[in-house]
């Protein structure tokens, strides 16, 4: 079970990636063969290489600058329930739900947001 000392930490560097959109940054999130899925936009990447593929194919996403705040609602057994607002300079608001699966080493195994533009 993540600790929620381990959980800030993943999500820090959630951002620190991000922000940079190195590879490497979003490669060490997850473990290889993690599944990331975000509606409504039916984003299905399975596979370390394919988040990473997917993820900096939204670079556009990040240009004017953005900021991000999140809340840990809960942990149960292996999985986190995260709440946040991302606001965008060019896309706008908008509200995320998260729940974080974390394998033994704190790598994600599992990730699904609810991404709703506010």
């Amino acid at each position: 079970m993540p600790t929620k000392k381990q959980v800030e930490k993943w999500v820090a560097a959630y951002e620190r990636a991000w922000r940079s959109n190195a590879q490497d940054d979003i490669a060490s999130l997850f473990a290889d063969d993690a599944e990331y899925h975000e509606w409504p936009y039916e984003t299905h990447w399975i596979g370390r290489e394919e988040i990473v593929k997917g993820w900096r194919s939204r670079e556009a996403w990040q240009q004017g600058g953005w900021d991000f705040e999140w809340t840990l609602f809960t942990i149960n057994g292996d999985t986190a329930a995260i709440g946040g607002t991302g606001v965008y300079k060019e896309l706008g608001t908008f509200a995320n739900l998260w729940t974080v699966t974390f394998d033994e080493h704190a790598k994600c195994t599992v990730f699904r947001m609810w991404n709703n533009q506010v």
